[in-house]
């Protein structure tokens, strides 16, 4: 398999440790959907990243249904989802609300970084930044329990979806991704990063 994107998205990131959790080999090409558009465009016409290339040639992308169909063809007990059903809501929970982290974060990054100062429309920022602070907030108070991850001592999707979107929310988004007024998000990330999985894929 090959994933195609660079690490510095959250979502090519979230991708790109599940591969190394669930022990799948894979190539990673980091083209970026910026500098390497039309190389990114050959691959995938979209230019969505992350984009996984299977051995047949099938392209897939968007971070969810790529996980969903790792999840699928993963083998007998690498699973990175709860085994218990009873445990599921609170696991996608936690990934929706991580995915809204990355969500807001982006969109703040671009209008900010991207858009020429004089044509930014401040209630549409003050909107994200409200939007990204409520999604922390709900985290936060998810991960006064995690003992040391979220479903124990094995870490999963929730905690690698959680810790890579802090990451990212925190280095784009550092007045809304406060560590002071979110220090549990910032130690499980902190755990996190210092795992293989992580290491093999550093954010930049």
């Amino acid at each position: 398999m090959r994933l195609i994107g660079m690490p510095d998205s959250p979502f090519v990131r979230r991708v790109a440790i599940s591969l190394h959790r669930l022990a799948m080999p894979f190539e990673h090409e980091k083209l970026s959907v910026f500098r390497d558009y039309d190389r990114f465009r050959v691959v995938n016409p979209s230019v969505k990243a992350p984009t996984l290339v299977l051995e047949d040639g099938t392209v897939l992308f968007e971070s969810g249904l790529i996980l969903d169909y790792l999840e699928r063809i993963a083998p007998a007990g690498r699973s990175l989802m709860p085994a218990n059903p009873a445990l599921l809501p609170k696991a996608l929970r936690s990934i929706a609300l991580g995915l809204a982290v990355c969500e807001k974060s982006v969109q703040i990054s671009y209008e900010t970084n991207l858009r020429p100062a004089e044509k930014r429309h401040e209630p549409w920022l003050d909107r994200l930044r409200q939007q990204l602070d409520s999604s922390l907030a709900m985290l936060e108070q998810t991960m006064s329990d995690a003992e040391p991850w979220l479903f124990g001592q094995t870490q999963l999707q929730p905690d690698i979806t959680l810790a890579v979107a802090w990451w990212f929310a925190n280095h784009v988004a550092p007045d809304s991704a406060d560590p002071a007024r979110f220090p549990a998000l910032a130690a499980h990330s902190a755990r996190a990063e210092a795992t293989e999985a992580f290491r093999l894929v550093p954010p930049a």
